[in-house]
C-alpha cells in the first residue's frame, strides 16, 4: 500500500476512534425518544399552505440512536430547517421491514402535524436502508421528496461476520432477501436518492457497496475522501453536502465536483 494511502487510513482511523469516544459519552442522551416538535400555528386563511421548508427525518444505524445526529441536526437547523426530527427504532428490532413500517407511521404523523405533503429523510448506514425500503416497497415515494443516505450497504457488506447472529446484520449481507427486494424493479419511483460513500469506510466492504445503482431510481452518488464510517454523520463537509442535497431541486447536488454519470465527490 502506498505511503499516502497508509497515512490517510491512519488519520481516518484516529478520527474514528475520537468520534466513537465522543459518541459513547452522548449515547445515553439519545436513548429516550425525543419530544415531538409543536404543531405550527394555524394559517391565517383556509387557502394558506404549510409554512417553512420540508421537515427532515433523521434515522440512525445499527445499535445506535438519535444522538449520532447531534452535529448534523444543528447544521440543518442553522441553515433554516425549522422541523428536524429523529426517529429511534428499538435495538430489539429483528426485521428491517418492521423498522420501515415504523418510519412510515412517523412520516405520516409529521405530515399531518406540519401540513407538508412531503418530508426529506437522512439515514446513516442501516438507517438509509430502512428508509430506502420504506420508499421503494411501502409507497413512501409519494411522501419523501429526497432521501440522503450516509454509508448505506446497498448491495450488502461482508464486514463483521461474527455479528451474523443478529437478524438485522444478516439482512445487510450480500444476497439477503431484503436486498433482493430492493434490487427488484421499482418503476415510477418519485423520490430523489443521494448516497454518500467514503473511500476509507471500513464498515462498508467493499466500499462501493454504499453506491446505489438501480435503473429505476433517480440517484446521485457522492464520494467522500479521507474519513471513515462513523465520521459521515458528523463531518462538516458531509453536513454541507447534505444541506445542498436537500435544497437541490434537480438530480444533481450543487457544489459537488462531478466524476461521471451519477457521481460526485467531496474532500
Amino acid at each position: 500500500m502506498e505511503l499516502a494511502k497508509v497515512t490517510a487510513l491512519m488519520k481516518a482511523t484516529a478520527l474514528e476512534i475520537a468520534i466513537l469516544t465522543g459518541h459513547l459519552v452522548l449515547y445515553p442522551s439519545g436513548i429516550v425518544a425525543e419530544r415531538l416538535a409543536a404543531a405550527p400555528s394555524s394559517p391565517s386563511s383556509p387557502s394558506a399552505g404549510p409554512t417553512g421548508r420540508r421537515p427532515v427525518v433523521l434515522l440512525h444505524g445499527f445499535v445506535d440512536n438519535r444522538s449520532v445526529f447531534v452535529l448534523l441536526r444543528r447544521a440543518l437547523t442553522r441553515s433554516g430547517r425549522d422541523c428536524v426530527e429523529s426517529l429511534n427504532y428499538s435495538p430489539l428490532t429483528c426485521d428491517l421491514r418492521a423498522a420501515a413500517e415504523l418510519l412510515g407511521r412517523r412520516v405520516d404523523e409529521i405530515r399531518a402535524r406540519t401540513g407538508h405533503a412531503e418530508v426529506d429523510i437522512v439515514g446513516h448506514s442501516l438507517g438509509g436502508l430502512i428508509a430506502r425500503y420504506y420508499v421503494q416497497r411501502l409507497g413512501g415515494d409519494s411522501r419523501v421528496r429526497t432521501l440522503v443516505m450516509l454509508g448505506t450497504p446497498h448491495s450488502g457488506t461482508t464486514v463483521a461476520r461474527l455479528a451474523d447472529a443478529h437478524p438485522l446484520v444478516r439482512q445487510m449481507r450480500p444476497g439477503s432477501e431484503v436486498l433482493r427486494e430492493l434490487a427488484a424493479p421499482s418503476p415510477g419511483c418519485r423520490t430523489r436518492f443521494v448516497s454518500f460513500w467514503s473511500d476509507l469506510d471500513q464498515v462498508m466492504v467493499p466500499v462501493d457497496t454504499a453506491c446505489l445503482d438501480h435503473p429505476d431510481l433517480l440517484v446521485h452518488n457522492v464520494r467522500v475522501s479521507g474519513i471513515g464510517h462513523l465520521a459521515l454523520p458528523v463531518h462538516p463537509t458531509v453536513a454541507a453536502g447534505v444541506r445542498e442535497a436537500l435544497d437541490a431541486s434537480g438530480a444533481g447536488v450543487p457544489g459537488v465536483r462531478e466524476e461521471g454519470p451519477g457521481a460526485g465527490a467531496v474532500a
